[in-house]
């Protein structure tokens, strides 16, 4: 099948970023998504959402009810009246989206979207709320094999297409967190692991702010991701359908894994008067935003309710409730 132009362009670019040896996943993921123009992130088109024509859907996509909720959870989180002296800034939304939009009116001083490639940068007061941002993040493949902890990588085939190889040792910022990795593990054993997530945070982290801090994705413990998932958990979307071969039509795809939380919430600790909390959505959004929760169940009793749906479409275990999580946390100053 011939590559559409865009994809045959940045098919191209990585190539010549291959031409003097294998890149590791975190650079080839890093051109994939974020390349100007040609990257999946960096193109003009509609990703998330229900339709049949996008890629995946979020807790974002059900729209006024996930924004209720989160709106009231973080006003509640927050000591008295702080809500309406803070900025509620929103990281990685959709273009032309933001949760508050979702909202005839809101608890909050004033509000503030951050784009997907765009500066993160925060001061004063403030509510940092983010829905599948770290997921969304380059990340690093690594296996076991022969005793070590080997790199996966990306190099040019004799055909001129993309293919996997190990690379020749690992590269620089995963030799510098091999302390971390396990000294055993099974045969062929997969993880993947974003240390760009780490980075991130860490960069918001030394910024001249205060208040609370939110994240929702998907993600593990350190302690499953290196015992419970063989296979790692890489993997791509597009229209809905779940595949593993990262290297098929760049651009074209997202390319994701499961965040590694225990890093991010060492660093929250740290600052957090009262450290940082790791919950599932279905525990978050019933405890922290109860009284949205509640108003939805009550407004709709004995009536035919989509928002009493979408609620539970959120919290039910079998839906969103336990395959999300959130991590969030307050911050003195």
């Amino acid at each position: 099948m011939t590559a559409q132009p865009n994809t045959q362009k940045l098919l191209e670019q990585i190539q010549a970023a291959c031409a003097s040896g294998p890149i590791s996943y975190a650079d080839y993921i890093q051109m994939a998504l974020y390349t100007e123009s040609l990257g999946y992130y960096a193109r003009k088109q509609e990703r998330v959402g229900r339709d049949a024509q996008r890629d995946f859907y979020t807790a974002e996509s059900l729209g006024a009810v996930f924004a209720r909720l989160v709106s009231t959870a973080a006003e509640d989180l927050l000591p008295a009246g702080l809500a309406a002296q803070s900025t509620f800034i929103e990281i990685a939304a959709e273009p032309g989206q933001a949760l508050l939009d979702n909202l005839t009116t809101h608890p909050f001083a004033a509000s503030r979207v951050i784009r997907q490639r765009q500066p993160i940068e925060a001061e004063g007061p403030v509510i940092i709320f983010a829905n599948e941002w770290l997921d969304a993040l380059p990340f690093h493949r690594l296996t076991f094999k022969d005793g070590v902890w080997r790199e996966r990588g990306v190099q040019i085939a004799e055909d001129g297409q993309l293919e996997e190889v190990l690379l020749p040792e690992l590269s620089t910022p995963i030799a510098a967190i091999r302390d971390r990795l396990p000294e055993e593990s099974e045969a062929d054993y997969e993880l993947d692991i974003s240390l760009a997530a780490e980075a991130e945070l860490a960069k918001l982290l030394a910024q001249d702010w205060s208040g609370l801090i939110l994240f929702f994705d998907y993600g593990k413990t350190w302690q499953s991701l290196t015992t419970d998932c063989h296979a790692g958990t890489a993997r791509t979307y597009k229209k809905h359908t779940q595949e593993n071969d990262l290297l098929d039509e760049p651009g074209e795809k997202d390319i994701t894994c499961d965040v590694c939380w225990d890093p991010l919430k060492a660093q929250l600790d740290a600052v957090c008067a009262d450290g940082a909390r790791l919950e599932s959505q279905e525990s978050f959004l019933v405890q922290r935003a109860q009284r949205a929760a509640e108003s939805i169940v009550c407004e709709t009793a004995g009536s035919f309710s989509t928002q009493r749906q979408t609620l539970m479409e959120l919290i039910h275990p079998a839906h969103m409730g336990r395959r999300f999580q959130v991590l969030w946390g307050i911050r003195n100053k």
